[in-house]
């Protein structure tokens, strides 16, 4: 703390003195006042992002939230010095409404089973209330109304037939009928029932507590640690032979893309409330025909992780700005690392937001909302480019989209070396980091099938964060390897438009046929060939019809 003097001690003081102690006071104040900046934008965004709308009047692009869904001309904006400021409403757009198709409703009940009631009236009923012959009949009117009826349970019983030799070669030899493959020895368990708690808690999220809650309300009562352990051992058991085989197919995709985020696992062996993480890998987002996701759940976010995950691995992966993955450049020869432009952007973003819509004109004086616009049109023209093919995307990005990338990035330099205003807060880190991961952001304009912003990870790893915020935290490192390996078939099925249930139920019906019960009671890969494997991929046109999305 700088010493205090009283005014005669300052009498005192020569003028050369008076004017240090002045021009460092000046520069407490700037720190001060700089500070108190920081803190009050900080304090902004935290009070919209606990108490307000998510959206704010902004729109959602492709996972990241962002104001410019309708960008202007780069052009216009920039250099049109004459023309009228646009006003926030037009840069932020509200999202247009669409108009319901005619005949949509029974488009959507065509394939439901149907019962027909009858209303009708009779001749009798008709006379009493015209008399007779002072009526006809007008026709039918027919109308519909959607039923639901609930989850229904019953038992299976198996009736075996034994035999036993009486004499010969095969005197006191047992012989049984052909009966299915348990899911697991002397359990209740079947693969419908299994497929629901899958279902219910990596599809719909819904804790294991929750869900015995629920069969408890139906009179069935299994605990919830009876189903923890169906979960494991249906991973470890039967799931995890295909998820390797899906990781093989990833890894031939020229271009992956993936996130990580953090979760508590309670018996890892570490102090309470330590964070391990939850990775994300799945194809690149321009892959359609057979597109994967695959959870990896690791202790830490060292880079050895994805290392190990991509190890021979050559093409490119599209991730954020974490240094962990740009590492793997220099340590896993042929591989590219790209970055993602909605992270480009985020800065900017909460730099508008901490200013509060009230105030428009300091919004459309600001840098960040110019940071926003020029980065607003650089999407607005690659919206238009997702049906192309990968040779069209990319001679489309030359001649399009890179003249505003490289009229970005000029901006951006110009603003860091103006030093009359510098730029502080959120749109100080917004800048630098468009400056730093430059060679980053500039790899999907050489080449067409790199999208140019890391959302589809962020929307693949988005059920695990909606499920971690009912249960929490996950009690064991098995549990979070299993959650890992079921939320990739999960994810995986649904991406290539499949029923997760149903899909769960086909997988645990077939591969039980392939246990090796008289060794550890694992899949025998011996006998279950290659061919049978690639019929039970998500994308197999052999799966039953009821895998499929559509009306049962």
């Amino acid at each position: 703390m700088a010493k205090q003097r009283t005014r005669e001690e300052l009498n005192k003081l020569s003028k050369q003195d008076l004017i240090t102690i002045i021009l460092s006071m000046q520069e407490q104040l700037d720190k001060l006042n700089s500070n108190m900046e920081r803190l009050i934008e900080q304090i902004r965004i935290a009070d919209q992002q606990r108490y307000g709308r998510k959206s704010e009047k902004l729109n959602v692009i492709e996972g990241q939230l962002s104001l410019f869904d309708e960008a202007f001309n780069e052009a216009e904006s920039t250099s049109d010095n004459t023309s009228d400021e646009q006003d926030i409403e037009e840069v932020v757009p509200h999202r247009i409404k669409r108009k319901k198709k005619k005949g949509q409703r029974e488009e959507d009940l065509k394939d439901l089973p149907e019962e027909v009631f009858v209303h009708a009236l009779s001749d009798e009923q008709l006379n009493a209330k015209y008399g007779e012959g002072n009526w006809r009949r007008m026709g039918t009117e027919t109308y519909k109304r959607l039923r639901y009826t609930p989850a229904s349970w019953s038992v299976e019983i198996h009736k075996v037939d034994v035999a036993v030799g009486k004499g010969g070669d095969l005197q006191d030899e047992f012989t049984r009928g052909d009966r299915p493959a348990d899911l697991f020895r002397n359990s209740v368990v079947t693969p419908s029932l299994l497929a629901a708690i899958l279902n219910g808690k990596y599809v719909k999220a819904l804790p294991l507590y929750r869900i015995e809650q629920q069969f408890q309300r139906e009179d069935i009562h299994i605990s919830r640690q009876s189903m923890a352990n169906w979960v494991i051992w249906s991973a470890e058991r039967y799931f995890t032979v295909l998820y390797e085989r899906l990781k093989e197919e990833l890894l031939r995709y020229h271009v992956n893309q993936a996130d990580e985020t953090p979760c508590i696992v309670s018996k890892d062996g570490r102090s309470a409330g330590s964070k391990s993480y939850m990775w994300v890998h799945r194809s690149g987002e321009f892959y359609r025909d057979k597109p994967i996701v695959l959870y990896e759940y690791q202790k830490t976010r060292h880079h050895q992780h994805p290392e190990e995950f991509y190890r021979g691995y050559t093409g490119i992966l599209v991730t954020d700005s974490l240094q962990q993955y740009h590492m793997l450049e220099h340590l896993i020869p042929g591989l590219t690392s790209a970055n993602c432009w909605a992270h480009a952007r985020r800065d900017f973003a909460d730099a508008c937001k901490a200013v509060g819509s009230s105030n428009q004109e300091a919004i459309k004086k600001s840098t960040a909302y110019q940071a926003l616009a020029r980065i607003g049109a650089i999407y607005k023209v690659e919206e238009g480019l997702a049906d192309l093919s990968p040779e069209e995307r990319l001679k489309e990005r030359t001649k399009s989209v890179k003249p505003l990338v490289d009229e970005y990035f000029r901006w951006v330099r110009e603003r860091l070396e103006d030093t009359s205003v510098l730029p502080r807060g959120k749109t100080a880190d917004g800048l630098n980091y468009s400056l730093h991961q430059e060679k980053y952001l500039r790899v999907f304009l050489e080449d067409g099938e790199v999208p140019i912003d890391n959302s589809a990870s962020e929307r693949s790893i988005r059920p695990f964060c909606i499920g971690k915020k009912n249960w929490v935290l996950i009690d064991s490192i098995k549990g979070a390897k299993a959650s890992a390996t079921v939320y990739s078939i999960a994810e995986t099925a649904k991406l290539n438009d499949l029923h997760p249930y149903y899909y769960f139920d086909h997988l645990l019906t077939v591969l039980p046929q392939y246990i090796d019960v008289d060794k550890n009671g694992n899949i025998d890969t011996k006998r279950l060939t290659a061919s049978t494997l690639e019929g039970l991929l998500p994308w197999s046109k052999t799966l039953p019809a009821r895998c499929y999305k559509g009306r049962r």
